[in-house]
C-alpha cells in the first residue's frame, strides 16, 4: 500500500478553451473537475492502475467535503484532518495546442494544532505502507521543518519514504534521509545554487543530494528524459509521446508508476516513464489506467547522455 500526504491539497477544474483571449468572455469546450495536490495525484495514479493508497489529506469546507467524495469515488481511502479553512480550488485553461494556463489559489493557512494532527494522521497509518510519499509545497502555517518531522515518523513506522518538494522544505527534509526525492530540473538546480546545463550536470547535482541525505534522486527532465541516481549508479531514460494534451500531474503519475513497481532501479524508472508518457496524452489532470500505458516504447539505459544539454527539444518525446 501506498500512503500519500499532500498537506495542501486542491480541487483542480479544468477548462479546455478554443482561445485565449484576454479581457474575452471565453466559452469551455469542457469542463472537468479532479481532484488535486500532488500528494493526491500520486494516489489517483496508484488507484487509477488497480494498487491500494491511502490519501492524508487537510480538509475544509465545501470544497474538503467534495474533495473526500471525489477520492472515495476512486477507490482511495480517505484519511482526512478537519480545517477550519476551506480546501482551495485551482483553475487550469488549455488551449488546442497544448498551452496552460494556471491559476492556483494559496490555500487555507494551518494552525499549529491542525500541523500536528497531519503528523499524527501519518503516524497512525505509516506502519501499513510500503511507501509513504510526502508530495508538494506547505501550506502556509507549517515551518520548512514539518517535512523533516514528517519522514522522521515514518521512519520510527519502519516505512520508506518518498519525497517531493523544494526549496526549504526539501533542503530540511534532506537530513532526516529520505529514502527517495524526486524533483524537476528546476528543483534540482534550486537545491544545488546552480544551473544545470547538461543532463551530466544534472547527474552532478543529483549526487550531491545524496551526499546530503537523499537515498535514491528520481529527477525529471523535461523534453529530455528521466534521470534515476541511487547507490547502484546512474540511468537514463525516455518516452514516446503522440499528442501532449496536458502535462499536469504528469510528474505525480510518474512518481506512482516509480513507487507501484517497487521504487528501485531500472525497471521501476521504466515504469516511472510509462506512467508520465500516458498522463501527458490525457486531458486535464487525469491520471492513466493500465490500458494507458505503453511500457514497450520506454528506452532506459546505463549510458546516460551527459553531454546532452538540458532544454533541448526531441519533438515526440516526453518523461
Amino acid at each position: 500500500m501506498i500512503l500519500t500526504v499532500t498537506p495542501n491539497p486542491s480541487l483542480d477544474r479544468t477548462y479546455e478553451v478554443p482561445e485565449l483571449r484576454r479581457g474575452a468572455l471565453l466559452r469551455a469546450d469542457t469542463d472537468r473537475v479532479e481532484p488535486g495536490g500532488k500528494g493526491v495525484n500520486v494516489s489517483r495514479a496508484v488507484a487509477a492502475a488497480g494498487g491500494r493508497t491511502a490519501a492524508v489529506v487537510p480538509l475544509g469546507g465545501a470544497e474538503g467535503a467534495l474533495l473526500a467524495r471525489l477520492l472515495d469515488e476512486r477507490g482511495i481511502e480517505v484519511a482526512g484532518v478537519p480545517l477550519t479553512g476551506s480546501t482551495r480550488v485551482n483553475v487550469t485553461l488549455v488551449e488546442p495546442d497544448g498551452t496552460l494556463t494556471k491559476v492556483n489559489a494559496p490555500g487555507p493557512e494551518l494552525s499549529t494544532a491542525e500541523a500536528a494532527a497531519l503528523l499524527d494522521a501519518v503516524r497512525a497509518r505509516a506502519a501499513d505502507a510500503d511507501w509513504v510519499a510526502c508530495c508538494g509545497s506547505l501550506p502556509r502555517g507549517p515551518g520548512p521543518g514539518w517535512y523533516a518531522e514528517l519522514v522522521e515518523a515514518a521512519h520510527r513506522a519502519g516505512t520508506r519514504v518518498a519525497l517531493d518538494t523544494s526549496g526549504e522544505a526539501l533542503a530540511a527534509a534532506l537530513a532526516a534521509r529520505p529514502e527517495l526525492v524526486k524533483p524537476n530540473a528546476d528543483e534540482l538546480a534550486e537545491a544545488v545554487g546552480h544551473p544545470l546545463a547538461t543532463v551530466g550536470d544534472a547527474v552532478k547535482a543529483a549526487e550531491e543530494l545524496r551526499v546530503r541525505g537523499a537515498g535514491t534522486v528520481l529527477a525529471s527532465l523535461g523534453a529530455d528524459g528521466q534521470l534515476l541516481v541511487s547507490e547502484g549508479g546512474a540511468h537514463w531514460g525516455s518516452a514516446p509521446v503522440a499528442t501532449v494534451r496536458s502535462d499536469v500531474g504528469a510528474g505525480d503519475a510518474s512518481l506512482a508508476g516509480f513507487l507501484a513497481a517497487g521504487g528501485h532501479g531500472p525497471a521501476a524508472l521504466a515504469a516511472a516513464l510509462a506512467h508520465g508518457a500516458a498522463a501527458v496524452g490525457l486531458p486535464g489532470s487525469a491520471m492513466p489506467g493500465l490500458a494507458d500505458l505503453d511500457p514497450a516504447s520506454v528506452v532506459t539505459t546505463a549510458d546516460v547522455p551527459v553531454d546532452r544539454p538540458l532544454g533541448a527539444t526531441r519533438a515526440g518525446r516526453l518523461p
